[in-house]
C-alpha cells in the first residue's frame, strides 16, 4: 500500500469553502490596496536598485533571522513559528494541487515527508507561540507595549496550530488510519479520543473542527493587511528595499536651486513613500528603544514611538485625502448636473475640483517633540538592532535641518559651536592660525613643506586643539615615524571637516567648510588620508564625495594594523607597561556601526600584549558615549548622563584600561571616570595609538 489519505474525508459540501475563500481573498486584497494607497501619499523615492542583493538580504535577515537571533531565546522561538508555518504552507500547497488541479502527488514518500515535517515543526511553532505569550504577558508586559492586535495575532496563530493537531487526531481516531504513526503529534491522541467519544461523536467532532479550523485560517489571512501580522510580507520587502549605500550620508542640498522653497523636514507631506512604508513595517518589538542611549538614560526620546507616531499621522493624512476626494467627487457631480441642466454637453466638464486637504499636525512639535530631535546621538543603534531595517535617524537629521536652516531654532550651545566653526574653523573657537602649533612642535611638516608626502595626516580639531587628544596625536606621530611613513599635515589650512555642523542640521556651514578643505586638498593633489577621529573618517570618506572629493581615507586603527601586519611597525616588550594588564575596548559608533571596523582595534591591543575583555554591550550592540550627532557640544537635559552609563559598564569589567579609537569617546569616558570618585587613578582611558606607542 502507498502512504496517503483522502483529502476531504468526512467533509460534505466542501465546495462551500470556496465561497468563503473568495470573501477572504477580497478582504485581503482590499486591505493591501488600502495600505498601498496610504504609502503612495508620500513623495517619490527610488529604492529598486540591487535586486540580487535584496534577495540575499531576504534570505539572510528574513528566513535566516540574522538580526532577530541576536536576542537568542525570542529569536529562536520566532524562527520556530516561521519554519512551522513554512512547512504548513508547503503541505497546504501540495494538497491544493491535488484537490483543485488534479495533480496526484499527495502520496508515497512526499506524503510521509509532509506528515513528519508538519508535525515536528508544527509542535515547535506551538512551543514558540506559547513562549511568545509568556514573554509578552508574563515576563515583560511593561516593556513590550502590548496592544489588542498583539493578542489577536498570537491567538490566531495558536488556534490554527492547535486545531490543526486536533483535526488530525479526530481523523486518525475515526478513520483508523494505517499511516497514523507518521503524524505522531496526533497519533498519541487516538486511544484517548476513542475512549472519550463514540464513532459518531468522533465524526461529528472531526467535521466541526475541520470547518472551525478553515474559518480561523481564512480569518487569519483576511486579517493580515489590517494587523501587525502584515510584517510577514512587509518585513522581507523592507529588507529587500533597505539602504545599502554608506550609512549616515544625508542628501546634498543645492542652495543655488531657487525652486526649493524649504529645506529639511517639517510636514508630513514632505515624507517619502518609503518613510511612510517604514511606519507600517514596524512591529513594535522594542529592540530600538532598548538599545537607544537617549531612551535608556531616561530621556523622552523613544525611536519606536517616533515611528509609531508617524504611523498614526499617516492614517490621519490618508483619511483627510479620502475625505477630500469624496468632497471633490461630490462637487464635480454637482457641477456636471448644473451643466446638463443648462443644456451644455457633458464634455464641457473637465476633470474634478482640486483636492482641498486641510493641513494636519506638523511633524515638529505636534507629532515629534522638539527636544527629542536634539536628544538623538545619531548612533544608529536603533537601526542596527531593528530586524526589519526601519530607518529612524535620517528623519531626525532632516528635521534638524529644517529647524536650523528655516527656523533658526536650535540649542544655544549649538549656536556657539556654529559661530566658532564659522569664525575659526573649529568648534572650540581657538584661533585658526594656532591649529598647527602642537604638531609643528613635534616637527611634523606641512604639505607645503613636504609636497612629496605620500599620506596626509588629518588630526582633526580634537587632535590639534584638545589637550587630552593632543597626546593621541603625539602617539600616532611617533608610530608613523617608527614605521618610516612619509606623511604631512595641512597645518593652518585645515578646517573642521564639518561633521558636527552637518549632523546638527547646519548643512550650509558644512558645505562651506567642506568646500574650503576640498580646494586646499585638491590643490596639493592629496590621494590618501589618515584620520584619528571616526567622525572625520566618516565625513571625508563618505560625505565629501558628494562634493567631488574622492580620496582613499583610512582610520588610524586600520592603518596601524596594516603596519603591524607588514612588519613596518615592530613592537618591543616594555616591562614598564606591566604584565597581565586587562583592557576593554569601547566601540565608537561612527567607527563600528557606521563603518564596520570592529576587529582591527582589538587585534592591535592583543598584539600589544594586553588581555581584551568585552563589555556586556559590544561591537554592533555597543552603547554610545553620548557625543555623536553634534551632541559633543550640547548639554544633556533630563535622565542620567549617557557617558557615565557607558563608563560604568566599562569599569564593571574590572579592566585596567578602557581602550578607545575616537577623540569624542575618549573625552566622554575620561569625564565618566572622573565622575566616579572611588575610581582614583586605577582605571585609565587610552586611545589605541597611545597603547601601541608604549610598545615601540
Amino acid at each position: 500500500m502507498t502512504p496517503t489519505r483522502e483529502i476531504y474525508w468526512n467533509i460534505d459540501y466542501h465546495l462551500i469553502m470556496y465561497f468563503f475563500a473568495v470573501i477572504m481573498l477580497g478582504t485581503f486584497a482590499y486591505g493591501v490596496v488600502r495600505r498601498y494607497r496610504l504609502w503612495k501619499i508620500g513623495q517619490p523615492e527610488t529604492r529598486w536598485k540591487d535586486s540580487w542583493q535584496g534577495i540575499k538580504d531576504i534570505i539572510i535577515y528574513g528566513f535566516g533571522h540574522k538580526r532577530i537571533l541576536k536576542d537568542f531565546a525570542p529569536g529562536v522561538m520566532h524562527l520556530a513559528v516561521l519554519v512551522g508555518f513554512i512547512f504548513l504552507f508547503f503541505a497546504t500547497a501540495i494538497i491544493t494541487l491535488q484537490a483543485d488541479f488534479g495533480i496526484n502527488i499527495f502520496k508515497g514518500a512526499l506524503y510521509v515527508f509532509i506528515k513528519i515535517t508538519t508535525n515536528l515543526f508544527g509542535l515547535l511553532a506551538t512551543l514558540g507561540v506559547l513562549y511568545l505569550y509568556y514573554r509578552r504577558y508574563v515576563k515583560r508586559p511593561d516593556k513590550l507595549d502590548n496592544k489588542q492586535d498583539d493578542l489577536i495575532a498570537l491567538t490566531l496563530v495558536f488556534v490554527i496550530l492547535v486545531t490543526g493537531f486536533l483535526l488530525q487526531g479526530f481523523r486518525m481516531a475515526g478513520e483508523h488510519d494505517p499511516w497514523a504513526v507518521y503524524g505522531f503529534a496526533g497519533y498519541w491522541m487516538i486511544e484517548p479520543l476513542r475512549a472519550m467519544f463514540s464513532q459518531e461523536q468522533l465524526l461529528a467532532m472531526h467535521k466541526f473542527t475541520w470547518w472551525f479550523h478553515m474559518f480561523v485560517a481564512f480569518g487569519f489571512i483576511a486579517y493580515l493587511p489590517y494587523s501587525k501580522l502584515f510584517h510577514i510580507f512587509l518585513g522581507p520587502l523592507n529588507q529587500f528595499l533597505r539602504k545599502r549605500e554608506p550609512m549616515g550620508v544625508p542628501e546634498l542640498i543645492d542652495f543655488e536651486d531657487e525652486s526649493q522653497e524649504t529645506f529639511g523636514l517639517s510636514e508630513f507631506k514632505q515624507l517619502s513613500w518609503k518613510a511612510i512604508f517604514n511606519s507600517d513595517v514596524c512591529i513594535r518589538c522594542g529592540r530600538c528603544q532598548e538599545n537607544c542611549p537617549a531612551t535608556v538614560s531616561g530621556k523622552h526620546l523613544n525611536p519606536k514611538q517616533i515611528i509609531q507616531d508617524i504611523k498614526v499621522r499617516a492614517e490621519e493624512e490618508y483619511q483627510a485625502v479620502c475625505q477630500a476626494k469624496k468632497e471633490a467627487k461630490q462637487a464635480g457631480a454637482g457641477r456636471q448636473a448644473g451643466v446638463m441642466a443648462s443644456g451644455e454637453t457633458a464634455t464641457a466638464v473637465e476633470g474634478t475640483a482640486a483636492l482641498a486637504i486641510p493641513p494636519g499636525r506638523g511633524l515638529i512639535g505636534e507629532v515629534i517633540q522638539e527636544q527629542d530631535i536634539w536628544d538623538c546621538t545619531t548612533c544608529r543603534s536603533c537601526e542596527q538592532q531593528c530586524p526589519v531595517f526601519v530607518e529612524h535617524v535620517d528623519k531626525i537629521v532632516e528635521m534638524r535641518r529644517n529647524l536650523v536652516l528655516m527656523e533658526s531654532r536650535f540649542p544655544s550651545e549649538a549656536q556657539l559651536a556654529f559661530r566658532n566653526m564659522e569664525n575659526n574653523g573649529n568648534p572650540w573657537g581657538i584661533g585658526w592660525n594656532k591649529r598647527e602649533e602642537f604638531l609643528k612642535g613635534l616637527d611634523v611638516p606641512t604639505l607645503e613643506e613636504n609636497p612629496e608626502a605620500e599620506i596626509l595626516y588629518w588630526p582633526g580639531c580634537s587632535g590639534a586643539f584638545d589637550a587630552r587628544n593632543q597626546k593621541v596625536s603625539a602617539a600616532l606621530v611617533k608610530l608613523l615615524r617608527a614605521a618610516n611613513v612619509n606623511f604631512a599635515i595641512l597645518g593652518n589650512e585645515e578646517k573642521c571637516c564639518g561633521d558636527s555642523a552637518r549632523k546638527l542640521g547646519n548643512e550650509f556651514l558644512f558645505q562651506t567648510l567642506a568646500a574650503e578643505n576640498l580646494e586646499v586638498m585638491n590643490g596639493y593633489g592629496v590621494k590618501k588620508i589618515i584620520t584619528q577621529c571616526p567622525h572625520c573618517f566618516q565625513t571625508l570618506c563618505h560625505d565629501y564625495p558628494q562634493m567631488g572629493g574622492k580620496y582613499e581615507v583610512v582610520h588610524h586603527t586600520t592603518y596601524l594594523k596594516e603596519l603591524l601586519d607588514s612588519g613596518k611597525l615592530r613592537l618591543k616588550d616594555l616591562e614598564s607597561l606591566g604584565k597581565d594588564l586587562k583592557v576593554t575596548y569601547h566601540d565608537s559608533c561612527y567607527l563600528g556601526r557606521y563603518n564596520k571596523i570592529y576587529s582591527e582595534p582589538r587585534e592591535i591591543l592583543k598584539a600589544a600584549g594586553l588581555k581584551v575583555i568585552e563589555m556586556k554591550r559590544t561591537k554592533d550592540k555597543s552603547f554610545c558615549c553620548g557625543a555623536g550627532g553634534g551632541r559633543m557640544w550640547l548639554e544633556e537635559h533630563g535622565g542620567e548622563r549617557i557617558n557615565e552609563l557607558r563608563t560604568n559598564e566599562a569599569m564593571a569589567t574590572g579592566a585596567d584600561i578602557i581602550g578607545t579609537a575616537c577623540p569624542f569617546c575618549l573625552t566622554m569616558i575620561n569625564d565618566g571616570i572622573s565622575a566616579k570618585e572611588e575610581a582614583g587613578d586605577k582605571t585609565k582611558a587610552l586611545d589605541i595609538a597611545e597603547v601601541l606607542a608604549q610598545r615601540v
